[in-house]
């Protein structure tokens, strides 16, 4: 199981609060909050098929409709006793739940195509008739109404009319000039549910009642005239009554949700997990996420994977695009790799984002990254990032890290991924990159999966020589002194912080103090590893001339070869067409020579002899020109 120090240490809990903003119902939220990592791969590809039906109905125009509904587990835990009484308002909450259900369950099994979607809805009840019943007796804003039964009904009839008989009595009583002398104003009001007429205090005695209230100021007097108190009591046994009715309605709404508790619960979790998937769904299509693929041969391969808590953050200003990509692939015969590079470069951002795209894969949560990037199904997730020094536990920063690696070379296993921030930091930079390199070594014979940050030069230098480790960097531009944010395997990268310091406005004096305090030897491998990072820039950028090159001559290839099948086409024709000629005028010519003969025939036989034989001649240069 993957702890949740982990998690927290990768922000999980900021992603779901994002993903819970989509929920419908504070149950949904809940349960969006509550979502960790799962264990099995079938559990996994299943959310991934429910959430992707939710995205392909998106797609289709016809979103899910998920109504908002209330929690109702406290409602129906309320009325498990015998005689147990819901009130209107919570029968109020059943109703959206039930409408809920409705419109969702109805939606879904239209389209036979939304397999994961209709498995997971199958036992959903659409209670229609139950819906029926409570929307003809309970409003929206949960009171009861007049058809939830012709007694409540006809009561309440009762009750209007009694309460415009004491309106009319109390009316005349205050237009009446007698009594409104001793008046302190005309209105009609009540008092501890009792029709009240306002009266000076000096006069109260002067209108025969009850006084049932004073007021603030101790002036008036709040008398219920005597003319109307057997009106009043007819209105208060109607009222009694009233509720009595009411109760005895909502107390058979109770035993009614008490026998389908059990069913109505079951339906109830089936729409939390629907909420939550399409609340997942959402977040997905707002930050254009997809499913990697879960893998059990224990390789990571992210392709342009992008940190969603920055991706929202950079989203919220319009600046969504402006968030560099990572490519980063671990697995096989390389287990380990050392990420380096810059200040401020995001090789903390890196591993953060390694961390919780995998959490977000093995949770079911579709990652920002392209959908061929794939996840190692494993079960532990170790991280040691930030400063987790303590006073009260008397922790130093070493310490505190050096305590997450004894747990982590006693936890890890061929199912973990390790990431670990600032390798070998807190301590002499010597013995802590001895120590580093050590630990590093140890938890790569575990098989384990382990991404570290550093700036140590011996740690680079072992992950370049050690067997199954390899460096990456974080690019950074010499020339404007900016990181480009780029992660790149295969080469180890510079801390440049003396180039940081100089972009954040350090004075140059200081900065190059700090150049000639600098190691001779140290400066020249870094130099060395500057000048290797321009030669790479220079045949990238050679490499990507050639390309272009590549293209263009294709393209020219493409060209000529269309010449010439046009070319040969046309001397085809222009062939053809000779042919004809040609034979038109072999026949013109030996029609000529028919005429001729004809005409030598009558002439000496001899001379027409030596005609012919030349006549066949003419005829055979002529074929032999035209050939």
């Amino acid at each position: 199981m993957i702890p949740q120090t982990s998690l927290n240490s990768l922000e999980f809990n900021k992603l779901l609060e994002i993903i819970a903003r989509h929920a419908h119902s504070n149950a949904s939220e809940k349960a969006v909050l509550a979502i960790a990592p799962l264990s099995r791969k079938e559990e996994i590809e299943k959310r991934f098929s429910c959430i992707e039906d939710i995205l392909l109905m998106s797609n289709n125009g016809t979103p899910l409709s998920v109504l908002p509904f209330k929690d109702i587990e406290p409602v129906l835990q309320k009325v498990r006793p015998e005689d147990a009484i819901p009130e209107p308002y919570e029968l109020a909450w059943l109703m959206d739940f039930f409408q809920a259900v409705h419109e969702a369950s109805a939606q879904i099994r239209k389209d036979a195509s939304l397999i994961a979607l209709n498995e997971l809805t199958a036992d959903l009840t659409d209670r229609k008739e139950f819906l029926g019943i409570l929307s003809r007796s309970i409003d929206r804003e949960g009171n009861v109404l007049d058809t939830a039964s012709p007694e409540l009904a006809e009561l309440r009839a009762e009750k209007k009319r009694l309460e415009a008989r004491v309106r009319k009595r109390l009316e005349e009583i205050v237009r009446d000039e007698e009594t409104a002398k001793f008046l302190q104003d005309s209105f009609i009001s009540q008092r501890s549910g009792r029709w009240v007429i306002p009266v000076r205090m000096d006069s109260k005695g002067q209108v025969p009642g009850v006084v049932h209230d004073v007021s603030r100021t101790g002036e008036t007097a709040f008398v219920e005239p005597i003319a109307i108190i057997g009106l009043s009591n007819e209105y208060e046994n109607i009222v009694a009554e009233e509720k009595a009715e009411v109760m005895r309605i909502l107390r058979g709404f109770g035993a009614m949700i008490r026998e389908a508790a059990g069913g109505i619960e079951a339906d109830f979790r089936i729409m939390v997990s629907l909420d939550v998937l399409n609340s997942i769904a959402m977040t997905a299509l707002q930050f254009r996420m997809f499913a990697p693929r879960i893998n059990e041969d224990n390789v990571l391969h992210l392709v342009k994977a992008r940190h969603p808590l920055l991706l929202h953050a950079a989203s919220q200003k319009g600046k969504g695009n402006d968030i560099v990509p990572i490519d980063v692939r671990l697995g096989g015969d390389k287990v380990v790799m050392v990420i380096t590079g810059p200040n401020a470069g995001g090789k903390t951002v890196a591993i953060k984002t390694i961390g919780l795209l995998f959490a977000m894969a093995l949770s079911g949560i579709p990652i920002p990254a392209d959908s061929s990037t794939t996840i190692p199904l494993f079960q532990n997730l170790l991280v040691d990032i930030g400063d987790k020094q303590s006073i009260e536990d008397n922790l130093s920063t070493f310490t505190a890290h050096l305590s997450n690696m004894m747990e982590f070379v006693n936890k890890a296993d061929s199912a973990t991924l390790v990431l670990i921030d600032e390798m070998g930091t807190g301590t002499d930079p010597e013995e802590g990159a001895a120590l580093a390199c050590a630990i590093l070594k140890e938890l790569k014979k575990k098989s384990a999966l382990i991404f570290a940050t550093t700036h140590l030069m011996d740690i680079k230098v072992a992950a370049h020589r050690e067997d199954g480790m390899v460096n990456a960097s974080m690019e950074f531009d010499s020339k404007t002194l900016m990181p480009l944010y780029r992660l790149r395997s295969g080469e180890p990268g510079q801390s440049f912080a003396l180039e940081t310091a100089e972009r954040y406005g350090l004075r140059k004096d200081i900065i190059e103090s700090a150049r000639a305090l600098l190691g001779r030897q140290r400066a020249d491998l870094e130099n060395l590893i500057k000048d290797l990072d321009q030669k790479r820039r220079s045949y990238e950028e050679a490499f990507d001339g050639l390309k272009k090159k590549t293209v263009e001559l294709e393209k020219r290839e493409e060209g000529l070869d269309g010449l010439l099948k046009g070319a040969e086409a046309g001397k085809k024709e222009i062939i053809s067409n000779a042919y004809k000629e040609a034979a038109g005028i072999i026949a013109d010519v030996k029609r000529e020579m028919n005429i001729l003969l004809e005409e030598f025939k009558k002439r000496d036989r001899e001379k027409a002899k030596g005609l012919f034989k030349e006549a066949a001649l003419l005829q055979k240069g002529v074929e032999e020109k035209i050939k």
